[in-house]
């Protein structure tokens, strides 16, 4: 009797011990997300599944290019998938359908077509980032006044790996 309980016992504490490290995993280190909509097509699709690097924010800041996942300044609960386009100090702006960093014009090969839309120049202030979905006129990003420039504190992590459809496996930068 005292063999079955203490093995019951040993059991219940291995069961603990990976519920206890799954938690610190997908709090710390990644996590894999469903994305919902359409914002960063054709890059990344509604539907697909992506691992997230969180570990990442720790230890560097984003860097342009970087797709990142952040909570939304406007609603902390919701996460949004957009790609980093200026970093602190980068002036930005969008003029007939072209991205401007710094007063230069961006190759943008990622993108499925050029914004409708203008967006005036601004400078990004300090501790933040300026992000755009691939699917510029479908996205709701950092030309939106209710979300605006992301602070740094706000990153979840980095999109790393599509892992979902399996014949879409990719890796990003």
């Amino acid at each position: 009797m005292a063999k079955e309980k203490s093995e019951f016992v040993e059991w219940v504490q291995a069961i603990a011990i990976a519920f206890v490290l799954s938690l610190l995993i997908k709090a710390f280190i990644f996590e894999v997300i469903l994305v919902d909509g359409h914002s960063m097509a054709p890059t990344i699709d509604e539907r697909d599944r992506i691992i997230v690097i969180k570990l990442t924010k720790y230890f560097s800041k984003p860097k342009k290019g970087d797709i990142v996942i952040f909570k939304n300044p406007d609603n902390m609960k919701l996460n949004y998938v957009k790609r980093v386009i200026g970093l602190e100090g980068d002036k930005v702006q969008i003029t007939e359908g072209q991205m401007l960093v710094n007063d230069v014009a961006l190759d943008e090969d990622y993108i499925s077509e050029p914004a409708f839309t203008d967006f005036d120049s601004h400078i990004v202030p300090k501790d933040t980032i300026f992000v755009l979905g691939d699917n510029r006129n479908l996205s709701r990003d950092s030309r939106d006044p209710s979300i605006g420039f992301i602070p740094l504190k706000n990153i979840v992590g980095k999109a790393k790996i599509r892992i979902w459809p399996l014949g879409s496996f990719k890796v990003f930068q």
